[in-house]
């Protein structure tokens, strides 16, 4: 490559075994767990609302989204994502820390049938899971039936 690495910052978390991260430019801030007021929705994954400095926030449960069970840990935490439109929570289990990948460290995923992971970060022996902010939210709002 001639033209130069060029890198990205990602703020790395777990959830269950694996780590996943989302990039900072998204992530707004970080807060401790807090019970979110639950909501009703038709979504299983949509946990509640919390009140964030006065604004109405909804947060999501990530492991649910994702398609697995994750149990309660002791130091969960809620990411504070901006979307294209507004800010969500997602539950995760700790976050871990920032990392500034390469681009050549990134590969794209062979879709999988799904528009919330957007690629995979290599580091050393590590595989983080890169999520796309905007294909997690996608289908909170505007429900389809199966």
């Amino acid at each position: 490559m001639s033209e130069g690495q060029t890198t990205r910052q990602l703020v790395v978390f777990s959830l269950g075994e694996e780590e996943y991260a989302l990039p900072i430019t998204q992530v707004h801030e970080i807060i401790r767990y807090t019970e979110p007021r639950s909501v009703a929705s038709d979504v299983d994954w949509v946990r509640g609302v919390i009140s964030l400095r006065g604004k109405i926030v909804p947060v999501y449960d990530l492991a649910s989204r994702l398609g697995f069970a994750s149990e309660r840990k002791e130091n969960q935490k809620i990411v504070i994502v901006e979307t294209a439109t507004d800010m969500a929570g997602v539950i995760v289990d700790d976050v871990e820390e920032v990392l500034t990948v390469e681009d050549s460290q990134i590969e794209d995923v062979p879709s999988a049938g799904t528009d919330t992971i957007e690629s995979i970060a290599k580091i050393d022996d590590r595989l983080v899971i890169l999520l796309n902010p905007t294909g997690i939210f996608a289908s909170a709002g505007a429900l389809t039936p199966a």
